[in-house]
């Protein structure tokens, strides 16, 4: 079995998940989970068909959309079960280059606890953003870095790779999110429990296919959260986790 698989959340994703999928296998010796929150386009169906003929490619069926935090940490949950020594964050819409994978696990080869692809980096950048969502990305990454006390430069970047000890050293059920703010709360969480996190700089495409998931309610649930951790935190409210420095 390969050392790395790369969990892929889908919803409503029948344009580009066969393609995405192609691209990943292609681009690393890896497999692929997909966790599919019962898609009503059929992307389900498409992976079905795909894992019928490849056993690189495993798809888990969840019966309702619960959010993407919960889709990843059932991911998780999955691979660790499996075996796998890496595990691997990726977006289906083709906004996250497969390409770009074995930069990532090369940096968890070398004792990453948490890789990052970032775009707010030297190299990184975005094509086909319009102006205004750079300026939210950017300015929601400054407020969380500034209200978390965080060093990473792109702290809500959902390309990521995480070494499966890392994983199971971290509480998941106490997580307090389930939407895209996952993504921050989790790199924080491995940040302030003393893991090693690199970043590395990425070219992010926005998609071309299918419909964007970003709405304004989940920018002000991330405000909100981050706004709150980042209070308690202050307050001494929020538990220095087990460390994971001594990987």
């Amino acid at each position: 079995m390969p050392g790395a698989v790369v969990v892929i959340p889908t919803y409503r994703e029948k344009e580009t998940i066969a393609a995405i999928i192609e691209r990943v296998l292609k681009s690393a010796d890896v497999h692929v989970l997909v966790v599919d929150d019962n898609s009503p386009d059929g992307t389900g169906q498409i992976v079905d068909a795909i894992a019928a003929t490849d056993d690189r490619v495993n798809i888990m069926h969840r019966t309702e959309k619960n959010g993407l935090g919960t889709a990843y940490v059932a991911g998780f949950g999955w691979a660790l079960d499996k075996g796998y020594d890496y595990i691997i964050e990726m977006d289906a819409d083709g906004s996250h280059q497969p390409e770009e994978l074995p930069r990532l696990l090369k940096l968890l080869d070398a004792g990453a606890n948490l890789g990052i692809g970032a775009r707010w980096i030297p190299g990184g950048r975005t094509e086909n953003w319009p102006w205004y969502r750079k300026l939210i990305s950017r300015s929601g990454t400054t407020y969380a870095r500034i209200m978390l006390k965080s060093k990473l430069h792109d702290i809500t970047s959902g390309y990521r790779g995480f070494s499966a000890d890392t994983l199971r050293a971290l509480d998941l059920s106490q997580l307090d999110s389930a939407g895209y703010v996952f993504q921050i709360e989790l790199a924080w969480l491995v940040e302030r429990s003393g893991g090693v996190v690199r970043e590395f700089p990425i070219t992010f495409v926005e998609r071309l296919e299918g419909q964007s998931k970003m709405t304004t309610g989940i920018v002000v649930e991330a405000l909100s959260k981050v706004t709150t951790w980042g209070i308690a935190s202050r307050l001494g409210r929020i538990p220095k986790s087990q460390s994971l420095a001594t990987r």
